[in-house]
C-alpha cells in the first residue's frame, strides 16, 4: 500500500517536470490554451468537474498528447455510456482518496486510539478524443476577444477585496491588504492574448494571493518549504488563477514574469514529490474560498 501512494506522487509529479523539461525556453504551464479556451476536466459519468491535482494532471495530458476536448471516464463510464474506447489508446492517471480506520497505541496513555486516515489511489481514464461513439457537443459562438467579462467582475467584486489601480505593477500587499494592478489600457494583447484575458487572468493571480491572508486561508509553507515557500505560493495563485478562469470563462495566458518562475517550480517539485499536490490542493480551497463569498454576497442581498 505504502508502495502505490508513492507511486502516485511521483508519477503525477515526473509528468508535471516532463512537460516542463520537453518546453525548454519556451515551455507553458499546461493550463496556458489559447484559440479554443479552457474549462475544468468533467466525468462523462458524473458530469463533475475534476478538482485539484486532477485538474493539473489531465491538463497536462490534454495538451502532451494534443486532445481537443475536456471529457474524461475510465473504460468501464465510457462504456456505460455507449462508447467505446479505441484499441492502443494509452490512458492517463487521475487520483482519489480512499478512507481508511486505523488502529495507534498512544505511547503515554498505553491505550488503543482509533482514527481514520486517507491513502491516495490511482485510476486511469481515457479522454473523449480516445474513445468511438462520442459526439462532442457543439462549441459556442466565440465571444468578443476585447469585451468585458462580466461574470468574472460580478466574482470579483462579490469577494469585498479591496483593488486599486494605478502604476505599472500588479501585486498584493499584505500589510495593507489590497490588490493593486495597473490601469486596464495598460493590458496590452499578444499573438496568444487579449488586453482583456491578460487583465483578468493577472487580476485572478492576485486575487488567490489576496486569499492566503490569515484570517482566510492562511496559507503558509515556510516551515516545509524553507527558501523555495515563495515559489509554492505563485505556484498556488498560478494554479488559481487557471481554476478561476476555466469556471468564469476567461482564456488563461501566460503573465511576462512567469518565465522567472519555471526555473524555481523544477526546483521545488524535484525536491519533493508532493509539491505539486500540496499547490493543487491550496489552490482549490483558495478558490472554495472565494466561491463561499459569492454564497455570502447573494444572502445579504436576498
Amino acid at each position: 500500500m505504502t508502495t502505490e501512494r508513492i507511486d502516485v506522487y511521483t508519477q503525477v509529479t515526473n509528468n508535471i517536470i516532463a512537460a516542463i523539461e520537453a518546453g525548454a525556453g519556451d515551455w507553458q504551464m499546461p493550463w496556458h490554451r489559447s484559440g479554443e479556451g479552457l474549462n475544468r476536466p468533467v466525468n462523462i459519468d458524473t458530469a463533475k468537474a475534476y478538482r485539484g491535482i486532477n485538474v493539473v494532471s489531465l491538463w497536462a495530458s490534454a495538451q502532451a498528447r494534443g486532445f481537443t476536448t475536456g471529457t474524461w471516464g475510465t473504460y468501464r463510464q465510457w462504456q456505460a455510456n455507449g462508447c467505446q474506447v479505441r484499441k492502443g489508446e494509452k490512458s492517463s492517471l487521475v487520483v482519489f482518496y480512499k478512507e481508511f480506520d486505523v488502529e495507534e497505541r498512544n505511547n503515554d496513555t498505553g491505550e488503543t486510539e482509533h482514527g481514520k486516515r486517507l491513502m491516495a489511489r490511482a485510476s486511469w481514464v481515457f479522454n473523449a478524443d480516445q474513445v468511438d461513439g462520442y459526439e462532442t457537443p457543439a462549441l459556442p459562438e466565440p465571444k468578443d476577444p476585447v469585451a468585458t467579462v462580466a461574470a468574472a467582475d460580478r466574482f470579483i467584486t462579490a469577494t469585498g477585496a479591496i483593488i486599486r489601480h494605478g502604476g505599472s505593477r500588479a501585486f498584493y500587499r499584505p500589510s495593507d491588504d489590497i490588490i493593486q494592478m495597473p490601469e486596464r489600457e495598460r493590458f496590452l494583447g499578444t499573438e496568444t492574448s487579449t488586453a482583456t484575458e491578460s487583465y483578468y487572468a493577472t487580476l485572478l493571480h492576485e486575487l488567490t494571493h489576496w486569499t492566503g491572508e490569515t484570517r482566510r486561508c492562511d496559507r503558509q509553507f515556510g516551515k516545509r518549504f524553507g527558501d523555495d515557500a515563495y515559489a509554492m505560493e505563485e505556484l498556488v495563485a498560478e494554479l488559481g488563477a487557471a481554476f478561476l478562469c476555466a469556471d468564469l470563462g476567461v482564456t488563461l495566458t501566460p503573465r511576462p514574469d512567469h518565465a522567472a518562475y519555471i526555473d524555481n517550480w523544477l526546483k521545488v517539485l524535484k525536491a519533493d514529490k508532493k509539491a505539486i499536490f500540496t499547490a493543487a490542493s491550496q489552490a482549490a480551497k483558495a478558490t472554495d474560498f472565494l466561491a463561499g463569498l459569492q454564497a455570502a454576497e447573494v444572502e445579504e442581498a436576498a
